[in-house]
């Protein structure tokens, strides 16, 4: 597999044109992904070349719907840094947040975003129910999810964080259909729009879409409720 032209046709089909610096950055982080992996749960891929479509690849799928220029990106829920710290190295003008609240977790991205000389990286290891509700409420042009939850909470965790004008992007599988009504009514009541599916293309895989959510008004105060408010009861 050469996998420097498969990162560089997924990257190209957004105007992105990846570097041998880039690319062996990508290559890097997988390596140290990998490796924390046998000592910690960061992710169920651990064959190399499934990891490299799978997590490097499946990342780079987000920079079709990203606007360009210098944005903030939210990464919420980022486990081991997917699609954060790719994104952040195929978009070096962009300012990526990785919300982690598992503090064995966030240790490692912090050490990944050091390791790699990521300058344009931060690590929050709150919860993004508490980020949404302080110091990181509606500041983002974009927050991005993958594996996460369903999509009445993702818009719970997410929306918050973003600005009116800004977007958010859950990535999902086949499943996507069955969370459509009660994610569409979640957006609503936060300051969401219309809920928009985007297929994607991403070799050896098929059903992965991406779900876009633009930010039209400002979220209530009220929301996203505390942890302890909403115990696992959906706002749907």
């Amino acid at each position: 597999m050469d996998t420097d032209k498969i990162w560089g046709e997924i990257a190209g089909r957004a105007g992105v044109t990846l570097s041998a610096e880039q690319n062996a950055t990508l290559s890097r982080y997988l390596d140290l992904l990998i490796e924390a992996n046998q000592r910690m749960n960061l992710t169920r891929i651990t064959d190399r070349a499934a990891a490299e479509v799978g997590h490097v690849g499946d990342a780079l799928t987000v920079l079709a719907f990203l606007p360009a220029g210098p944005i903030q990106l939210a990464d919420v829920g980022s486990g081991g840094g997917v699609p954060g710290i790719p994104l952040a190295i195929a978009r070096p003008e962009m300012r990526v947040t990785l919300i982690e609240s598992t503090k064995k977790k966030a240790t490692f991205l912090r050490e990944a975003v050091t390791q790699l000389n990521l300058t344009n990286v931060a690590v929050s290891d709150e919860r993004a129910e508490d980020a949404g509700l302080r110091d990181l409420r509606e500041v983002f042009d974009v927050a991005v999810a993958r594996a996460v939850g369903t999509l009445d909470w993702l818009m719970e965790w997410c929306l918050p964080l973003v600005k009116k004008g800004g977007k958010m992007l859950a990535m999902k599988g086949p499943k996507h259909m069955e969370e459509l009504v009660a994610g569409q009514k979640v957006a609503r009541l936060l300051g969401g729009g219309k809920v928009v599916v985007h297929p994607v293309v991403l070799p050896g895989t098929s059903g992965h879409v991406i779900v876009e959510v633009p930010k039209i008004g400002r979220t209530d105060p009220d929301y996203p409720r505390e942890p302890t408010m909403s115990k696992g009861k959906s706002l749907a």
